[in-house]
């Protein structure tokens, strides 16, 4: 019962980090070079001069060809985040912040392997929470291992197949965004990138779908060889006590004839009542070792 429980409680962990993880936008964290925006009334610091403005200003003191802001002056650094379904960067230009599609982001090379991997995702979550269904089923029906046993075999099977699902989403995510940070749009390709809180939670999540697996495999492996464990032990049982009847069957039909050589004309009543009387407490005693 209490492996029962420790599996349940790693495959309902796995549900909630790996739905988690589905839904937030913090998988890949880091910063895009974009130039500066123009500055205005509202906005005084971390912009750029019109390029008008400057030349009236450095024909005023005679010096035209001179400009303050060149090279990297002109750019700024904006964080952003992207998850499997949407990237959201800041917005330099007001508060708050601007999200769009990541499918719309990735190369058309990439756009089958990111729905695959989505895909591989949703039917990762799935598995579990049919496995984490089985696996409260089976504490349900712990009266009966028969039940429980096929309960638990089944949710093992669904835990294993989402594990395996899930790797192989986590996977080819990576290989998508490194493609996609690369070959992506000129005004969102990352200047600096690294994995967030999202993809860590994701692989914590596979981690304990396979701890889960592992105990419900260990679960069933151990009944199943304490059953046949058992049932060696009854058949041996069951081997030995046929030649014990016989032995006192034989001790006792040598005694009975005996008996009916010595007192022939004796109570032949008694014997007989004797003889009948001994093979319903035999006929008794093996059923009940039977059972």
């Amino acid at each position: 019962m209490n492996r029962d429980s420790f599996s349940l409680l790693l495959n309902f962990l796995a549900v909630s980090l790996s739905a988690t993880a589905l839904i937030s936008t913090y998988w890949c964290v880091g910063t895009q070079k974009v130039p500066k925006p123009t500055c205005t009334q509202m906005r005084m610091t971390d912009c750029t001069i019109p390029l008008s403005v400057e030349d009236d200003a450095n024909s005023s003191v005679g010096d035209s060809g001179y400009n303050w802001e060149t090279g990297d002056d002109r750019f700024t650094f904006r964080s952003f985040h992207t998850g499997i379904w949407i990237s959201c960067e800041e917005n330099i230009t007001g508060t708050g912040e601007k999200c769009r599609s990541f499918i719309d982001l990735t190369p058309s090379t990439q756009q089958g392997i990111l729905w695959l991997s989505l895909v591989s995702e949703v039917l990762y979550i799935v598995l579990l929470s049919i496995s984490f269904l089985l696996m409260g089923l089976d504490l349900c029906f712990s009266g009966n291992p028969t039940c429980g046993l096929k309960l638990n075999a089944f949710a093992a099977i669904f835990s294993v197949l989402s594990g395996l699902l899930g790797m192989v989403a986590h996977m080819m995510y990576t290989q998508v965004f490194q493609v996609t940070a690369s070959q992506g749009p000129e005004d969102w390709r990352p200047h600096r990138w690294d994995f967030g809180w999202s993809f860590y939670l994701a692989w914590v999540s596979f981690t304990f779908c396979m701890a889960s697996s592992v105990t419900a495999l260990n679960i069933y492996t151990k009944t199943v060889l304490e059953f046949h464990q058992s049932q060696k032990i009854y058949k041996r049982s069951l081997k030995r006590r046929p030649e014990e009847l016989y032995y006192f069957s034989g001790h006792t039909s040598h005694s009975i004839s005996s008996s009916v050589e010595v007192f022939s004309n004796a109570a032949p009543n008694l014997l007989m009542g004797r003889s009948v009387a001994d093979e319903p407490e035999t006929a008794d005693s093996l059923g009940d070792e039977h059972c």
